[in-house]
């Protein structure tokens, strides 16, 4: 395959992964394009003009973007021994980091249901919503135990 229809076929995928990262945690398109040519990148670490120009961004939104992927740690900045160039990187355990993110905040509301529960409440359908949220919570728990998964709600 050619260079150039695989550099389309890379950027169509960053794209996708930009559309989900938008749809799917709220956070700017740009957010999402960023992460995805950080994943399908080589050499894997860039600076903020290789990851603008490939990704058809502004400096100026580029920069805001790379500050909170690096302050979320999901992307790091360094400069290589003895350059004053910025490379950033998406860190190898990016992936781990949300997820372990998720996680808590799961565990979190599970703790808010519970309190919930111990409202009192006269009402069995209110409890009863209330209790299918907890089970919901559970059921994740208990499949990363069922793949053998270190990490459970609360745990994090």
């Amino acid at each position: 395959m050619a260079d150039d229809e695989r550099n389309k076929q890379v950027l169509a995928w960053v794209e996708r992964v930009a559309t989900f990262v938008s749809e799917e945690w709220g956070l700017a398109p740009i957010t999402g394009r960023v992460l995805g040519w950080l994943m399908a990148c080589d050499p894997p670490e860039q600076t903020a003009g290789e990851i603008a120009d490939a990704i058809g961004a502004s400096r100026a939104s580029l920069t805001t973007n790379m500050q909170l992927l690096t302050s979320i740690r999901l992307v790091r900045r360094f400069r290589k021994p003895g350059e004053r160039t910025v490379y950033y990187q998406i860190e190898d355990d990016a992936w781990a980091k949300v997820i372990r993110q998720k996680l808590a905040a799961f565990a979190a509301f599970d703790d808010l249901a519970r309190e919930g529960l111990e409202l009192g409440w006269d009402d069995e359908a209110r409890t009863a919503r209330i209790r299918s949220a907890r089970a919901a919570i559970a059921g994740l728990a208990g499949l990363l135990d069922q793949a053998g998964g270190q990490a459970r709600p609360g745990q994090a």
